[in-house]
């Protein structure tokens, strides 16, 4: 078994037309080819590389991390002396992906990184995620290190990115006791010794992911006497700096593999990471944006791991003399749960091309400066990244949380035993819609795209693509929904009371969704019907459903219902 090739739909995505540009930009036109032997020479090299590390991926997730999960569930990490001690299955998981040249995907390879496309890590963790949720959170993370080879110095990058390339772990550290969401609240301390030219951090941070990793990445107050975000500076720091302790491992509903830590800075050593003041503005946006498309990648990997699990069941449980897969009220929601799966697929991967895109053209004006055209189209695909970001994780989490309800409910009362996988993942996924920003805080950084006319832009630009003939119907109908989403949302901006606005996003913020993963949907099966054009017709009918229950709301909304709910 392989949890690559077992699932076509995954290739499709490898072979999408806009992978051709972005390998381009990732290989610098192939002129890495000779300095580096490993380096692909053309297109065609580089896809059958690609295919070749996801082929082993999916093959040490069917065989390895799969398999490993209850364990790992079941004997999660410890804690002695301040430091967390994996599960002997997560080591085991570690040391073959280390083993097998996994870590540092998508680093230079002046690092030894793979120098793979953000496209390719988040196929690669799809796959993963599908296997052990729990585990992908750790392996993901070496996608902290972007941000030290984004905005540290050469010298960090020297010092830091080449062991994250031999398999050292990272973590983010930026939650606090007393600051969650709102960041602009962190406290640590940081104190800069002019004395030892050096930081020294102070203070606690909670609700760390893999708090114990080898390298830290830290939000702290480096400004005496602010208060708000412009006070805040990113910095690196060492583990074996000694003076990074974990003080408890969270005991938590899933992902126990994961270790989520709250850790304690007695006067740790640390390394400014860019420039003063920038730690918020800059840096941790970038890198909760990342944040946010790896769990999402993780949401559709549950979405998946969820609807075979359900599948699966299905066909092999009988009532009545015949297997439940067989009964409408089953199959009606088996095929729900796989619309929903293939929708989201396809919201995430046009998000990391796009992502892939804009990080490119960063790279490149680094190197050297773009051209007019180029800057423009920079700034295009980075506004649709920002853009779709919110979305996709906003929408995947609350999906896959609903694919994890679902699939109990195919397993009726064994779904509700710890016997069946079915369970720790409907506990694994629950955490998707909270961690990296809520599902709330996502309807916020999205809906100022919804109400300055871009996500309209974006359905039209959509909607004006070519279909074959036979599908004209379909993309008729989700067309009409996009019509419905621009009419209610005028009919919100004109009651002209921001506070009316903010109460209605959420469902602005559900109809645009759905309407771009239909378009999207629209145009896979536009280009691969066989794999797509099941879970399109249902989707749209679906779609029109949740639009036509929010547009009604919205219609019909009298601003006095805002006293009511107050009351409350």
């Amino acid at each position: 078994m392989n949890y690559y090739t077992d699932n076509k739909i995954l290739k499709h995505y490898l072979e999408h037309p806009l992978m051709r540009r972005i390998v381009e930009m990732k290989e610098r036109d192939y002129t890495q080819s000779t300095d580096y032997d490993y380096a692909p020479i053309d297109f065609e090299e580089a896809i059958e590389g690609y295919e070749g590390v996801l082929n082993l991926v999916g093959e040490l997730c069917a065989e390895f991390v799969a398999p490993n999960a209850m364990e790992i569930e079941n004997n999660g990490p410890t804690l002695e002396n301040g430091r967390v001690k994996y599960a002997p299955a997560t080591e085991q998981n570690l040391d073959l992906f280390r083993k097998a040249g996994l870590m540092g995907v998508s680093l230079p390879r002046c690092y030894g990184g793979l120098n793979f496309p953000m496209t390719v890590f988040t196929l690669m963790a799809d796959v993963l995620s599908r296997a052990d949720a729990a585990f992908g959170n750790l392996w993901a993370l070496q996608d902290c290190a972007e941000t030290i080879n984004n905005f540290g110095s050469e010298e960090q990058r020297q010092k830091y990115l080449p062991r994250v390339c031999a398999g050292e772990t990272m973590s983010m550290d930026l939650t606090e006791p007393d600051a969650g969401s709102d960041l602009q609240s962190v406290r640590l301390k940081a104190t800069y010794c002019e004395d030892n030219n050096c930081w020294y951090l102070d203070g606690v941070k909670r609700f760390i992911t893999n708090g114990d990793s080898d390298i830290h990445l830290v939000l702290a107050r480096s400004e005496e006497g602010s208060v708000d975000g412009r006070g805040l500076s990113l910095f690196i720091v060492d583990k074996n700096c000694g003076k990074v302790h974990t003080r408890r491992i969270e005991d938590k509903m899933g992902i126990h593999g994961s270790p989520t830590c709250e850790i304690v800075f007695n006067h740790a050593p640390a390394e400014l990471c860019g420039s003063r003041r920038m730690g918020l503005i800059k840096y941790v946006m970038s890198l909760m944006n990342g944040a946010r498309l790896s769990i999402a990648t993780q949401s559709v990997g549950l979405a998946q791991a969820t609807y075979n699990e359900a599948l699966e069941y299905a066909n092999s449980r009988k009532q009545f003399g015949k297997e439940i897969v067989n009964f409408p009220a089953v199959y009606d929601m088996l095929g729900t749960m796989k619309a929903r799966l293939d929708a989201t697929r396809s919201l995430l991967y046009e998000t990391a091309r796009s992502v892939d895109i804009s990080s490119l053209f960063n790279d490149i004006a680094r190197e050297r400066s773009l051209t007019p055209e180029e800057r423009t189209e920079s700034k295009l695909f980075a506004k649709k990244a920002d853009a779709l970001t919110p979305i996709v994780k906003g929408i995947g989490s609350e999906i896959a949380n609903q694919n994890a309800y679902d699939c109990v409910q195919v397993h009726g009362g064994s779904g509700y035993m710890r016997d069946y996988v079915c369970e720790r993942l409907y506990r694994d996924a629950r955490i998707t819609s909270i961690y990296e920003g809520t599902t709330q805080l996502q309807v916020v950084a999205a809906i100022r795209y919804a109400t300055g006319g871009y996500y309209s832009q974006l359905l039209d630009e959509y909607m004006s693509a070519q279909v074959p003939d036979n599908l004209k119907p379909l993309q008729a109908r989700i067309i009409s929904l996009v019509n419905t989403y621009k009419e209610v949302l005028e009919r919100a901006q004109a009651f002209g009371d921001q506070e009316i606005l903010d109460f209605l996003a959420r469902r602005i913020y559900e109809i645009a969704s759905y309407c771009i993963m239909a378009s999207l949907l629209l145009l896979d099966a536009s280009a691969n019907e066989e794999l797509f054009y099941s879970s399109l017709n249902r989707f749209v009918a679906m779609s029109e459903a949740i639009v036509a229950n929010h547009a009604t709301y919205i219609r019909n909304f009298d601003p006095q219902l805002l006293t009511y709910y107050k009351n409350r």
